[in-house]
């Protein structure tokens, strides 16, 4: 049994030495800035990302305010040739795209916030 034990210690000891020598500081330190970087690229996607989302809903919000004008328009002039119920349906369809629009716009506020989080954490990096 003593010799058993003796062996295991023997291994215990020689596996700590490998491991000793396996861990170079300069090897760990470069690992440690290809890490950061790596983070550092992530993040700068991702603000990338934010700002073209921000962007696309921008789009989206100025067609649907388009689109709530034209069918304004378009209520109008069927309210001047006297068919009150397309101009009440062009009416419906306006304050849809309006309503749209108000949601585009809180979306729009929300991922302005985080892409600015975003950033600043990429400065911070």
């Amino acid at each position: 049994m003593a010799l058993l034990e003796r062996v295991a210690a023997l291994l215990r000891a020689n596996v700590n030495d490998l491991m000793d020598k396996a861990e170079d500081p300069e090897k760990m330190l470069k690992q440690l800035v290809l890490d950061m970087e790596n983070q550092m690229l992530q993040v700068k996607t991702q603000v990338a990302i934010a700002i073209a989302d921000q962007h696309l809903l921008e789009k989206k919000k100025k067609e649907h305010d388009g689109s709530a004008e034209e069918w304004r328009k378009k209520a109008e002039l069927a309210v001047s040739k006297g068919k009150d119920d397309l101009a009440r349906a062009a009416l419906e369809r306006a304050l849809s795209h309006e309503q749209m629009a108000v949601g585009f716009a809180q979306q729009i506020e929300d991922q302005s916030t985080e892409a600015d989080s975003l950033r600043t954490a990429l400065r911070k990096l």
